[in-house]
């Protein structure tokens, strides 16, 4: 019989945050095809008798095509076997699973999309920001800073006070971003995060502005910045001595980016709708 195809997401690190279903659908795998992202704490909880293959693809380093993972899945599949395409964070979010359902139903292999937990929602939990906090943004855009096959930042013009970005893949483009963000409009004093490897042990948040965010160290992948005033707000954190904030720096630049010219200070922020 022919076998079936799971496009799995792994969510942003931690295994605790697999989803019920995508835990039950790797125990059950004959074959993994894992991202180069996805840590080693979620290889660690795949069954030994599954074969498990790296199929994963850095920016600027050769290895295997999307050309190829989609015929060996297609191969896979048509030997039987139980298939996980296991992505790190949502396959459906820069994930390239587009290519590979369009490939999957052109060579009539059943398959299957099991969501997980983006890295945007991971790193916000662990940093204590509300991307939409009712009172600062009622808009959330994600963004890829990878260039190939997309405009990136070069496209936003005019932001609006409200907006919330989150920019995956931003590499160490830290200046060439800072300069895209502040051409879109966004001041160089608004808040923003950095945020590496979130929700696992290597963990790291550095809090800076967008005129700061070149002298930000580089940060080690899989990374996101969140830019916006709610990157700003978070509450309880701990100072430290690298660049963070102190609460008394957060309140400053907190005041400074409600009065940067593309807030529109006659608007009420406590009566502007809301994402709930």
């Amino acid at each position: 019989m022919p076998g079936k195809v799971y496009l799995v997401g792994a969510g942003p690190g931690d295994p605790e945050l697999l989803t019920r279903k995508a835990w039950r659908v790797l125990q059950s795998a004959g074959v993994v095809l894992h991202d180069d992202l996805v840590p080693q704490e979620i290889l660690c909880v795949l069954p030994p008798t599954a074969q498990i293959v790296n199929v994963g693809k850095r920016c600027g380093a050769k290895g295997i095509s999307q050309a190829e993972i989609n015929a060996l899945m297609v191969q896979m599949a048509r030997e039987g076997k139980i298939v996980a395409r296991l992505k790190s964070g949502d396959p459906l979010l820069f994930g390239r699973a587009g290519e590979e359902m369009e490939s999957l139903h052109q060579a009539g292999i059943d398959f299957e999309v099991i969501p997980g937990v983006t890295a945007a929602l991971g790193a916000a939990a662990s940093a204590r920001i509300s991307l939409t906090d009712r009172r600062h943004a009622s808009r959330m855009v994600f963004v890829t800073a990878h260039r190939e096959g997309g405009p990136g930042l070069t496209s936003e013009r005019h932001v609006a006070a409200d907006t919330t970005y989150v920019i995956y893949m931003p590499g160490s483009r830290y200046a060439e971003l800072a300069a895209e963000l502040q051409a879109a409009g966004i001041g160089a004093e608004i808040p923003c995060a950095v945020i590496s490897r979130a929700t696992t042990r290597d963990e790291t948040i550095f809090r800076t502005t967008v005129g700061r965010l070149p002298q930000c160290p580089a940060a080690a992948s899989p990374s996101l910045i969140v830019v916006g005033i709610v990157a700003g707000i978070a509450a309880h954190e701990t100072v430290t001595p690298d660049g963070e904030f102190s609460s008394k720096l957060n309140e400053e630049v907190l005041r400074l980016a409600l009065q940067h010219p593309y807030n529109d200070l006659n608007e009420d922020l406590h009566g502007r709708s809301s994402v709930e």
